[in-house]
């Protein structure tokens, strides 16, 4: 067993071997969510940089792209989380429940973006799967919107795109990150009854 991972290593090229980085710190970013720890939304902007690479080798440029929109949504997401809290009691910023009033809009948005980064993929790349890539990747796009909003909701958002996303990286040959999308999915459903748990015991302090 040692003999093969060695060997697996000896052999692989520079993309295999980030994405058993990328797999790592990935672990750490999903326990720390599954925790709703603030330090996810720093470990968020160091695993970036090791999948840009791995998804470009693997011509997934949604994926590619959506390295940006990671950096970009965790510097919101650490400051929304860091300093949008009430004033006055000093709360940190609660989990809620998905407002209802949105979800048509975001389901309008989601379809939209879903869109746009297909057609991106079918007229400026030579992507083979504009369709799987482009849905995967609009839906991160709004789970990670509503994990920095700390909508409960966001894990099933997750669950969907996770299982999504790990079929089609064994596609690709990406078996490690495969494997941790589909671990992902998995910790998703532990994260909701997780979230929903603190999210009672917080309602329950605040009546007190």
């Amino acid at each position: 067993m040692m003999n093969n991972i060695i060997q697996y290593f000896q052999e692989a090229d520079t993309y295999q071997i980030l994405d058993v980085v990328g797999t790592v710190i990935g672990l750490v970013y999903i326990y720390q969510e599954y925790k709703a720890s603030i330090w996810l939304w720093l470990t968020g902007l160091i695993m970036p940089i090791a999948y840009t690479f791995v998804y470009y080798e693997a011509k997934l440029y949604a994926d590619f792209g959506m390295q940006i929109y990671y950096i970009l949504a965790a510097v919101y997401g650490f400051l929304y989380w860091q300093f949008g809290r009430k004033k006055k009691e000093n709360i940190e910023v609660p989990i809620t429940r998905f407002p209802k009033q949105k979800i048509l809009p975001t389901l309008f948005v989601f379809l939209l973006l879903w869109g746009a980064i297909y057609y991106v993929l079918i007229t400026f790349t030579n992507s083979n799967v504009p369709v799987l890539d482009s849905f995967g990747n609009a839906l991160s796009i709004v789970g990670l919107w509503a994990l920095a909003k700390k909508y409960i909701e966001q894990w099933w958002i997750w669950v969907v795109a996770d299982i999504e996303l790990s079929a089609l990286y064994i596609y690709k040959n990406i078996p490690f990150t495969a494997g941790l999308y589909a671990l992902y999915a998995i910790i998703a459903v532990a994260g909701f009854y997780k979230w929903k748990k603190m999210m009672k015991e917080n309602d329950e302090n605040i009546k007190l």
